[in-house]
């Protein structure tokens, strides 16, 4: 049985690292496309592109919140059945705070991302329409705020990367 639980909380898990790593990679993507029109409003292709940038942070909401919960199940899977927490080599514990560190600083990540910049970008963009040209600033602003979201994304898409590797090192026994 415990074989079981625990393959079924590292399947979820690793499911949930890779949706962590797929979210800002396509994410990237689809800001490079765009980026190729320059910073020029094009309404009903930053609608889109708004739309789907911001449609998909409960999915990265989700991802991480599994990501924690079965990075606790798995530990606490092995204390239920042996009463203990299974030893880690020195390559493994450091592989687990580097894998901390990055899930943590993603959380930071998506923080700013999805409680400021979003907003911001959000409350810019409302006042915008297909048929009426905005005004100069309003346009700027809404591209300074999307450079910044790009950046941390682009961070982002390196901490995931970390999650990913690190992990392969939580296994590591001497």
């Amino acid at each position: 049985m415990e074989n079981l639980i625990h393959s079924f909380l590292l399947a979820l898990h690793n499911i949930a690292l890779v949706g962590c790593a797929a979210a800002p990679f396509y994410n990237r993507n689809l800001v490079k496309s765009r980026s190729q029109y320059g910073p020029k409003l094009i309404y009903e292709l930053d609608k889109v592109v708004e739309d789907t940038l911001q449609g998909n942070a409960p999915f990265c909401i989700t991802f991480i919140i599994v990501l924690f919960v079965t990075g606790f199940g798995i530990p606490f899977n092995h204390y239920l059945f042996h009463g203990a927490f299974k030893e880690l080599s020195s390559v493994a514990t450091i592989a687990l705070a580097i894998k901390l560190f990055s899930v943590f600083a993603m959380v930071f990540i998506m923080v700013v991302i999805f409680f400021k910049i979003n907003p911001a970008i959000n409350k810019i963009f409302f006042t915008f329409s297909k048929e009426i040209n905005p005004e100069p600033q309003a346009v700027s602003s809404f591209f300074k705020l999307r450079t910044r979201r790009k950046k941390l994304c682009e961070i982002c898409l390196v901490f995931a990367i970390i999650v990913l590797v690190s992990s392969a090192f939580i296994g590591f026994t001497l």
